[in-house]
């Protein structure tokens, strides 16, 4: 049986984090249970944990070439632990590879985060009195769980991360071995050599992504994430959609395009799309050197890795998909189903969040295999990094409290900036200057009392701190019967956020553009906002001034 990753890379901690490898120069039991059980409890939900037996390692790095094992102590080993594993409580059989290296033999446990935790193992598993303890993992080392983290560790009972979870609803026959086959391939596995002798049903146990017993048996919801043609069957909305305006939201004139199929094609597509579509590059000289130095509009390694970011984050019991807004002078990804509560804002914008559990440990795994998304908790920092050097503007975080959505704005490079979202009357043109005056003669045509000064100067303020989303959401909601606020900002490319609605509708409503159909309950989760007599008005006044 051969590791579904690549060894190579499994050791030089490429596809997995050095905190989640543990080297072993020998076979020292009670050592290797101990860590046995901490991977299994998945005290993190980081998706367990690898041990090797038979390399030495020093401050953390294998030592080549390595030491090995004698094939008569490999099969000792193997004898021993099956009586070991029926005294972890509750039982685990953590999975063995034989691997050669070196020309040396070594053993590999694969230790997946357990569906039946807390797990319990003596203390000295070799004595005859045997003291039972939980462990658990912290940093690189495998300790006992103290008294809080006990009952943190029991209240974690059946609570699998999703995608570890069996899928009721699908079958062996739902998972394509094309898509099998090209991870195995890029990946590097040795499971590649075998795989058309090996029966489609041992195939995935082997890499663990089947749950239950032979004679009901279901894929694992990463497996469908993953191997499937269509996860969107089984996870209703799992696709990325992209909005883009070409001449901003004010422009009626945008294209969309979904990416489908599994989540990781669903990163290269959307990746190739930028690519081809979206990214530029610009030389600059300087007086000062004699190298130009080259920038990007965008990163590509940001842009990437926040988009592996959404899909390994989403929540997929949430029915939204993870949506692309392409500004002519930003980018904004959104994803439904926000990080974990441990994470918090402030940390996200200083590049260092501390996410306590993850929601998909496993489709983690799979994602930093195939080389699409950095460690655990290290992608927002790569993000800071990528924007830095190359003299972008920082990104921008926001999640609400209830951790429903996670949303990234990524500001264009100040190179290739052609106007910037500010009050729509610092432009002082013929056309502003024609809204200007239009506008507040609408104000006061459509009032039944003559205005104080008071109330003009305020009306004054407002319309000349409006902003071009403003007049989009005018244009937007032109010849449309009534709308949520989600639909509005939404229609503008905006999340459906406070502060988008208190920044670009809430004027509209002040200068009495658009009025809520409920008026006697404005917070109303039925709300709907139509454009008034004088809404309509000034949309026919940007239609017609659009076609000029």
């Amino acid at each position: 049986m051969s590791l579904p990753i690549d060894f190579e890379s499994l050791i030089n901690h490429t596809s997995v984090e050095s905190d989640r490898v543990e080297f072993k120069e020998g076979w020292n039991p009670n050592a290797i249970y101990r860590s046995i059980c901490a991977f299994a409890n998945d005290f993190d939900n980081l998706g367990g944990g690898y041990i090797i037996v038979g390399i030495e390692e020093k401050d953390g790095i294998a030592q080549r070439p390595v030491k090995g094992l004698p094939l008569e102590q490999l099969d000792k080993i193997q004898r021993e632990m099956i009586g070991f594993n029926q005294l972890i409580r509750p039982e685990y059989y953590p999975r063995l590879f034989i691997e050669d290296v070196d020309q040396k033999k070594l053993l590999v446990i694969w230790i997946p985060g357990s569906s039946n935790r807390p797990h319990q193992v003596p203390e000295v598993i070799t004595d005859k009195q045997k003291t039972f303890h939980y462990y658990i993992r912290k940093y690189a080392n495998s300790v006992k769980a103290s008294l809080p983290e006990q009952q943190e560790l029991i209240s974690l009972a059946n609570q699998v991360p999703f995608d570890d979870r069996p899928n009721t609803q699908a079958s062996l026959e739902d998972i394509s071995l094309f898509w099998i086959r090209e991870y195995l391939q890029q990946t590097n596995s040795r499971l590649l050599d075998n795989l058309e002798q090996t029966a489609k049903r041992d195939l995935l146990q082997q890499m663990a992504l089947l749950s239950g017993p032979l004679e009901q048996e279901f894929p694992r919801n990463v497996s469908l994430m993953l191997f499937s043609e269509r996860p969107d069957r089984f996870f209703p909305y799992t696709y990325i959609e992209v909005v883009r305006y070409t001449q901003g939201p004010a422009d009626r004139d945008f294209t969309e395009t979904r990416f489908t199929g599994p989540v990781h094609h669903q990163i290269r597509q959307l990746t190739d799309y930028l690519i081809s579509q979206v990214l530029l590059e610009k030389v600059i000289k300087l007086e000062s050197q004699a190298e130009s130095i080259r920038v990007f509009n965008y990163p590509l390694i940001a842009l990437q890795e926040a988009i592996a970011n959404c899909i390994f984050h989403r929540d997929y019991q949430v029915r939204e998909p993870i949506k692309v807004f392409i500004h002519p002078d930003k980018i904004i990804l959104f994803n439904s189903g926000g990080p974990d509560r441990s994470v918090k804002l402030d940390d996200l914008r200083l590049g260092h969040p501390r996410p306590k559990r993850y929601r998909n440990r496993r489709l983690g795994d799979f994602l930093k295999a195939l080389r699409l998304t950095e460690g655990h908790a290290t992608g927002i920092a790569l993000i800071m990094k990528t924007l830095k050097q190359n003299g972008s503007p920082v990104a921008e975080f926001d999640i609400d409290d209830e951790r429903t959505y996670f949303e990234v704005t990524f500001p264009i490079h100040p190179e290739f900036v052609k106007g910037e979202e500010r009050p729509f009357f610092n432009f002082r043109t013929p056309k502003t200057s024609r809204f200007l005056k239009y506008l507040s003669e609408q104000v006061l045509a459509f009032e039944e009392a003559p205005l104080s000064k008071e109330q003009i100067k305020t009306y004054q303020s407002i319309i000349e701190n409006l902003e071009p989303s403003s007049l989009a959401i005018i244009s937007a909601m032109a010849n449309n019967p009534p709308m949520k606020r989600k639909e509005v900002l939404e229609r503008i490319g905006l999340s459906n956020q406070t502060k988008n609605a208190e920044r670009y509708l809430e004027p509209l409503i002040l200068l009495k553009v658009v009025s809520p159909v409920i008026k006697t309950r404005p917070n109303s989760p039925l709300q709907r906002y139509m454009l008034t007599e004088r809404g309509q008005n000034m949309a026919r006044w940007l239609a017609e001034e659009n076609q000029k």
